[in-house]
């Protein structure tokens, strides 16, 4: 279900849009947001579901089964081009030369 209302950014947000603009388009799991952003689970999936909701992300589950891989299964967010000019706009006027500094 995708709402009407947008999500404020936060300084992690930005550092989850961040890190799926960073990637190019490939799929990242929860995982592999975390990794990339340094972002604890507790406030990392929040933020998914409010970016999903606002349809700035669309999910997936991996099709194989758990007994097969050997652990549960993965969900897969892709940034959509709605998540790509969300970023944009909130991205800070002045970026340093070499990129963002992240807290």
């Amino acid at each position: 279900m995708v709402t009407s209302k947008q999500p404020r950014v936060s300084a992690k947000g930005l550092k989850v849009l961040h890190a799926f603009v960073d990637a190019g388009n490939r799929e990242l799991s929860g995982a592999d947001i975390a990794e990339r952003t340094a972002i604890l689970s507790g406030t990392l999936y929040p933020i998914l579901i409010r970016f999903k909701s606002a349809g700035w992300l669309k999910d997936r589950w991996e099709d194989d089964e758990p007994v097969e891989l050997g652990r549960p299964k993965r969900r897969y967010y892709r940034l959509t081009a709605a998540g790509q000019a969300a970023y944009r706009q909130n991205l800070p006027t002045a970026v340093p030369k070499g990129g963002l500094a992240w807290a």
